[in-house]
C-alpha cells in the first residue's frame, strides 16, 4: 500500500541551476538595497544625535535631538551626527607633556601694551536640547573642531578684551581672580545662545611675563609685606609702651592715694590726743597694774641696803 502511495505522489521537477542563481541574485540584491537604503546606528550614553535631512523641502538639521538608543535612518535622504554632552576639558599650554604636543599657550596684551603669555584650562558642556542650534551656528560635525578652532579664538579674544582694562601687575598679582572671573563671564555670554556652558576657566600656574617685570613685581610685593610687618611691629611697640605708661600711672596714683590716706590718719591721731586723754590713759595703766599685783613686796638684797623692787604680778 505504501508503495502505491509513493507511486501516486506527483513528481516535483528539480530546481534548475538558472533558477537557483536567479533566487540567489535576488536575495543578494535585496540585502544590498536594504544596506544602501537603511542604516542602523546607536547613540551612546552621554551623547545626543541630530538627523540632517539631505533631501526634500525641509533640508537641514531636525529641531528634535535624538536621544540614547538605536536609530534607523536612510543614508540616501538623511545623516545622523553624534555629539557628546558630558563635560569636555581642554588645556592650552606650552608644556608638550600636558595637552597638545605643540606650544598652545595663549598670548594677550595688558593695558600698558605688555604681552602676557599664559597656560589656560577650560571645561565646558553642551545642553542636549540645543545641539541642533549648535550645529546650525557652527556647522561642525566633530566637537574637537569647535574646541580647537572657534572656542580657542573666542577665549583668546576675550582675554585681550578684558586685559585692556588691567595692568600687568594686576593680572599677575592681586586682581588675577577678578580678571579671570570677568573673562569667563565674557566667554559665556558669547556662546550661551547655542547651549555651550562653561564649567571652569583659569590659568594653569602663573602667567608668563618678561623676567624683569616678574622680578620687579616680586620685589614690590616683598617690600609691601615688609612695610606691613614693620607697621604691625610698630603698633605692637606702641601698645606695649602705652601699657607700661598706664601701669606706671596706676602705681603712682596708688602710692599718692596711700600716702594721702596715711597722712590723713596721722593728722586724725594727732588732733585726737588731748591732756585729758593722756591723764585718762595713765589712770587706766595704773588700774591694770593694781589689778595684776599679788600684794607682796619683793626685796632684792645687795651689798648695801635692801632695795624695794617692783611688785611682782600674777
Amino acid at each position: 500500500m505504501f508503495a502505491k502511495y509513493i507511486e501516486s505522489r506527483p513528481v516535483v521537477p528539480p530546481i534548475s541551476g538558472r533558477r537557483l542563481a536567479f533566487v540567489a541574485a535576488f536575495v543578494v540584491g535585496a540585502v544590498l538595497l536594504f544596506a544602501i537604503v537603511v542604516r542602523v546606528t546607536r547613540i551612546e550614553a552621554g551623547h545626543v544625535g541630530i538627523e540632517i535631512n539631505l533631501a526634500g523641502t525641509q533640508r537641514g538639521p531636525s529641531d528634535i535631538p535624538i536621544r540614547t538608543g538605536w536609530v534607523f535612518y536612510s543614508p540616501i535622504r538623511s545623516q545622523v551626527i553624534e555629539f557628546p554632552t558630558y563635560v569636555q576639558t581642554v588645556k592650552w599650554t606650552r608644556d608638550i607633556e600636558e595637552g597638545s604636543p605643540t606650544n598652545e599657550e595663549m598670548s594677550f596684551n595688558s593695558r600698558e601694551g605688555m604681552q602676557i603669555m599664559a597656560d589656560v584650562s577650560l571645561s565646558y558642556s553642551i545642553d542636549p536640547a540645543k545641539v541642533p542650534h549648535f550645529y546650525v551656528k557652527y556647522r561642525v560635525d566633530r566637537l574637537n573642531l569647535f574646541t580647537q578652532g572657534i572656542l580657542r579664538d573666542i577665549v583668546r579674544n576675550s582675554l585681550n578684551q578684558v586685559a585692556s582694562n588691567y595692568t600687568v601687575e594686576e593680572i599677575y598679582g592681586p586682581k588675577k581672580g577678578a580678571f579671570l572671573a570677568e573673562t569667563e563671564k565674557l566667554i559665556q555670554e558669547k556662546i550661551a545662545a547655542v547651549g555651550v556652558m562653561i564649567q571652569q576657566f583659569g590659568f594653569i600656574g602663573a602667567p608668563h611675563v618678561p623676567e624683569m617685570i616678574a622680578r620687579s613685581i616680586t620685589e614690590k610685593a616683598r617690600a609691601v609685606q615688609e612695610a606691613e610687618r614693620a607697621r604691625n611691629e610698630l603698633e605692637v611697640a606702641r601698645a606695649e609702651a602705652a601699657k607700661k605708661i598706664a601701669e606706671a600711672q596706676g602705681d603712682a596714683t596708688s602710692s599718692v592715694t596711700r600716702a594721702r590716706g596715711e597722712a590723713e590718719s596721722n593728722r586724725i591721731r594727732q588732733t585726737s590726743i588731748t591732756p585729758q586723754l593722756i591723764a585718762w590713759r595713765k589712770l587706766e595703766n595704773q588700774r591694770v597694774l593694781v589689778e595684776r599685783w599679788n600684794g607682796q613686796l619683793p626685796q632684792v638684797e645687795s651689798s648695801n641696803a635692801p632695795i624695794l623692787a617692783l611688785p611682782t604680778f600674777r
